[in-house]
C-alpha cells in the first residue's frame, strides 16, 4: 500500500474526524489528532528532524537515528496505530515500507500536582495524585528508589485501551497475591475503564458486605507507606485515585499523617476515631431504645425534661429520628456536591435555620436535633467514602432493629456486625486483623502506635518478610 492509501484507511477507521492532521514530505507522511498531539512537538522533533535527512535509501534507520525524541517506535501493524494516536503519538509513513514509526507529541492535557482535596494533612507533604499516569508513577518513583520496585502494567478495556499498572515491591510483596490480581485485571472484559472505581467489583471477592475491602487514595505517601508494608498498589490512566489492597478494617481508622506526629498524639486521634465510630452507629439507636423500651435507664430529673421536650412533638421517637438522620445525610450529600463557593453557606443555613424551624414547629424535640448532629459530627472523622456509606447504612440498620425490641435489638444487631466483620477478609487477609486473629507484633500499629523504633517488623498477614529493621 503507498502512503496515501495507508492515509485513507485511517482518517475512514477514525470517520473523518475534525482532529485529524495531514502532511506529506516527499516519500513520508505523517499523521497525528490535533485534540491530543502539541503542534510545537510536531514541528521541533518531527519536521526539522524530516527534513535534515539527506539518506532517502533508508528512511526508516534515518528517521529512528535523527529525530530528537526519546519516545520512539517501529511497529508494523497498522492496527496498533490507532492507539498511538489516540494516546498523543504521531504516525508515519513511508512509501515502500511495511512498517511505521510512532513518534511521541503528547499534549499536555492534565493538571499538574496540587494539593490532596478529600484527604487533606495539616503536616506532611501536600502534593496528589493526578490524572497522568507517568505524573503518579514519578510521585512513587521519588519515595521509592528501591531497585525491587516493581511496575507490571496491563491495558484493560476494548475501547479506551486504559494502562493499568500492579506496583508492589519484590521481596516485601506476596506473590501469590500479585499474581491473583494480575490474573483478575487480565480477565476483564469490559468496554472501557474510566476511572480506577470501576475495578472495585472485579477486585474484590464474592463477599456481601456494606464495608469496603479496598482503600481508595489521591495521597502518594500513603500509597508508599501501603507498598513497603506488603501491599499492593493499582493505578489506572486517568484517574487521581489509586487503590490499595488488601484492606483491613482498622486501615480506616488511621491516616499517613499518623507516622509524621509523636506516637502518643497518633495514638489518642486513632483512639477517638475508634470511640466517634461507636458513637456515629450506636447513638440514635441507644436514644430510641431508652426512650421508647428502656426507660428505667435514664436518670429521672432527665426523663421528665426529655417527656416535656416531646409532649408537642406528634410522631413517635423513631420517626423523628429517622426523619432528621435522612434530612442530614441529605443535607451533607448537598454540601459534598456543591460548588465550594455554595457548600458551606448551604450546610449553615440547612442546618441552623431548618433544624430550629422544626423545633419551633413541633415536627422533633431539641434533643432529637443534638443526637442526629453529633452522630453526624462523628462521622466526619472518617475520609473514605465507601466507608462513611458503610456507617451510614449500619447506622439505620441499628435504628430499624431499635425499633421493635430496644436494647436487645441493639444487642443483636451489634453481635450480627460483629460476625459479618469476623466472617470478612480481603485477599485471604481476615478483615479484622490484627485483632482476630491476635498478632501481638502487628498490634505495635494498631489502635495504639509505637515508636517508630520499636516498629521493627511488618504485618505478617500481608507479608514473609516481616523484618523492617535489623
Amino acid at each position: 500500500m503507498t502512503n496515501d492509501e495507508y492515509i485513507t484507511l485511517i482518517k475512514s477507521n477514525l470517520g473523518n474526524s475534525s482532529d485529524i492532521i495531514i502532511r506529506s514530505l516527499n516519500n513520508i507522511s505523517y499523521i497525528y489528532l490535533e485534540s491530543v498531539s502539541s503542534d510545537d512537538k510536531v514541528s521541533n522533533f518531527l519536521l526539522k528532524s524530516i527534513t535534515k535527512i539527506n539518506n532517502i535509501n533508508d528512511l526508516i534507520n534515518e528517521l529512528e537515528n535523527n529525530i530528537y525524541n526519546s519516545h520512539i517506535e517501529i511497529i508494523d501493524d497498522i492496527n496498533k496505530c490507532y492507539y498511538y494516536l489516540a494516546s498523543g503519538y504521531t504516525c508515519l509513513f513511508i512509501n515502500g515500507e511495511q512498517k511505521y514509526i510512532v513518534i511521541e507529541t503528547k499534549l499536555k492535557l492534565d493538571r499538574g500536582v496540587t494539593e490532596s482535596t478529600s484527604e487533606p494533612l495539616i503536616r506532611g507533604p501536600k502534593d496528589s495524585f493526578t490524572e497522568n499516569n507517568a505524573t503518579n508513577l514519578g510521585l512513587i518513583r521519588k519515595r521509592i528508589k528501591d531497585p525491587k520496585l516493581r511496575i507490571n502494567e496491563i491495558k484493560i478495556g476494548r475501547r479506551s485501551n486504559t494502562k493499568t499498572s500492579i506496583i508492589y515491591i519484590e521481596d516485601i510483596a506476596n506473590q501469590k497475591n500479585v499474581k491473583k490480581i494480575i490474573r483478575k485485571l487480565s480477565s476483564i472484559d469490559i468496554d472501557a475503564i474510566l476511572d480506577s472505581g470501576y475495578l472495585r467489583d472485579f477486585l474484590i471477592d464474592n463477599q456481601r458486605s456494606l464495608f469496603p475491602k479496598i482503600i481508595s487514595t489521591e495521597r502518594p505517601d500513603l500509597a508508599c507507606q501501603s507498598i513497603l508494608n506488603g501491599k499492593i498498589v493499582i493505578m489506572v490512566e486517568n484517574s487521581p485515585y489509586v487503590i490499595i489492597v488488601p484492606a483491613l478494617l482498622s486501615d480506616f481508622f488511621k491516616t499517613s499523617e499518623d507516622y509524621y506526629q509523636s506516637s502518643i498524639s497518633s495514638s489518642f486521634s486513632r483512639i477517638l476515631k475508634w470511640i466517634a465510630f461507636f458513637i456515629t452507629i450506636l447513638t440514635p439507636a441507644i436514644y430510641i431504645a431508652v426512650m421508647t423500651f428502656n426507660q428505667e435507664m435514664i436518670p429521672e430529673q432527665l426523663l421528665i425534661s426529655l417527656a416535656t421536650q416531646r409532649s408537642q412533638v406528634p410522631f413517635p421517637t423513631f420517626m423523628e429520628v429517622i426523619i432528621f438522620v435522612i434530612f442530614f445525610e441529605i443535607l451533607r450529600e448537598a454540601d459534598i456536591k456543591s460548588p465550594n463557593a455554595s457548600g458551606t453557606s448551604m450546610s449553615i443555613v440547612g442546618a441552623l435555620i431548618l433544624g430550629d424551624a422544626a423545633v419551633t414547629a413541633g415536627i422533633v424535640s431539641p434533643f432529637v436535633i443534638i443526637i442526629v448532629a453529633i452522630t453526624s459530627i462523628c462521622e466526619m472523622v472518617f475520609t473514605d467514602m465507601d466507608f462513611i456509606n458503610a456507617i451510614r447504612q449500619w447506622r439505620l440498620l441499628f435504628i430499624v432493629s431499635t425499633v421493635f425490641t430496644g436494647i436487645i435489638g441493639i444487642v443483636c444487631a451489634l453481635l450480627i456486625l460483629i460476625i459479618e466483620l469476623a466472617s470478612l477478609d480481603s485477599l485471604k487477609t481476615p478483615y479484622l486483623a490484627p485483632f482476630s486473629p491476635l498478632n501481638k507484633n502487628s498490634l505495635k500499629d494498631s489502635i495504639i502506635l509505637s515508636r517508630t523504633n520499636k516498629r521493627k517488623e511488618r504485618n505478617s498477614f500481608f507479608t514473609k518478610n516481616i523484618t523492617r529493621v535489623k
